[in-house]
């Protein structure tokens, strides 16, 4: 059998679908798995045993620039993959449910109408899945997979996950500590009320005697880590990383801390602690609360249909409660 996920982005939610891959291979392993994604994601699937071919796509490229000929010349490109036996678009946008469509199939599979925020897309579908959008991410990842290909796994096994982020090399002047706890701050989100306090982070540094490392994507973020920096001199700022590099020092860490954001829930796919930090997004909805991976949301009401972006209560969650759990986390 040969499947196809659509994924296209972002980094996060790319993380938070592909926990299914293990659970497919382990019921059975002759089914051959491709990824459709944005090619600035590539390197986070690329090596990934599970996953026969990624095959790349531009969409975001062609709306920066404006262009119906690249827009097009991206969607032709989806007709020569070759037929599949089921495509699941994971994404539930009118984007990748187009793009779920044009891939020659048998069966082209994705969440119904009332289970998307476009709900426009299902039209694309042959077949759909009714699972509330309002229900965790991970969850609604996983009991799509289930019904398409009537897994023998219930929800709860993803506890026992294996770590299924990949890198093919070590790499060398990450500032890692062989002497010392390393822990990884992450200051950058994609919208500026789920990011916690510059201020905040560097209280935090304060409070645990650690080797922290600040990363950062953009040159906003860096921007952040500076601040940070000026506030805690003893700080470390990594340089900028690739997706590769990124998931083999947080495969090094002892716990990384930071918002609703895709490299600290790369913590949770490689088993690595780690405390996330909600405000203006849903902690129950976003994440999987494990042994080693905890949560802290703001008094906050979020509606999950609704994301208020003006909503700024992430400032509002105490260093003292981050401290207190970093404790029983840390080694």
């Amino acid at each position: 059998m040969k499947i196809a996920i659509v994924k296209l982005s972002a980094l996060g939610d790319i993380v938070h679908a592909m926990i299914v891959l293990q659970f497919i291979k382990k019921y059975n392993q002759e089914i051959e798995i491709d990824w459709i994604v944005e090619e600035r994601y590539k390197e986070l699937l690329e090596f990934h045993p599970e996953i026969n071919k990624v095959h790349v796509i531009n969409i975001k490229k062609a709306k920066q620039k404006k262009s119906i000929y690249l827009f097009l010349s991206e969607l032709y490109k989806l007709r020569k993959l070759g037929s599949y036996d089921l495509v699941i678009d994971m994404q539930g946008l009118i984007k990748s449910a187009l793009i779920a469509r044009l891939i020659p199939s048998k069966t082209t599979l994705g969440f119904n109408k009332s289970s998307i925020r476009e709900s426009f897309a299902s039209i694309f579908y042959s077949k759909t899945f009714d699972y509330g959008y309002d229900k965790n991410v991970i969850e609604r990842n996983f009991e799509i997979v289930k019904f398409a290909l009537n897994v023998p796994y219930n929800f709860e096994d993803v506890k026992y996950k294996l770590p299924f982020l990949y890198f093919q090399k070590k790499y060398s002047n990450l500032a890692i500590s062989n002497n010392k706890t390393n822990i990884i701050l992450i200051p950058g989100a994609s919208f500026s009320s789920k990011r916690y306090p510059v201020k905040n982070f560097a209280e935090l540094t304060y409070s645990l005697d650690a080797n922290y490392i600040i990363v950062w994507g953009n040159d906003e973020e860096k921007l952040l880590a500076n601040k940070i920096k000026n506030l805690a001199p003893h700080v470390n700022i990594c340089k900028k990383l690739s997706i590769e590099s990124l998931i083999y020092l947080i495969s090094q860490a002892d716990l990384i801390i930071g918002p609703d954001s895709g490299p600290t829930h790369m913590g949770w796919a490689l088993n690595v602690p780690s405390i996330t930090l909600f405000g203006s997004t849903p902690g129950h909805r976003n994440s999987l609360v494990t042994s080693d991976n905890k949560i802290i949301e703001s008094n906050s009401d979020v509606n999950p249909y609704r994301i208020n972006k003006n909503d700024n209560s992430i400032k509002d969650i105490k260093v003292e409660a981050i401290v207190k759990i970093a404790r029983t986390l840390l080694p």
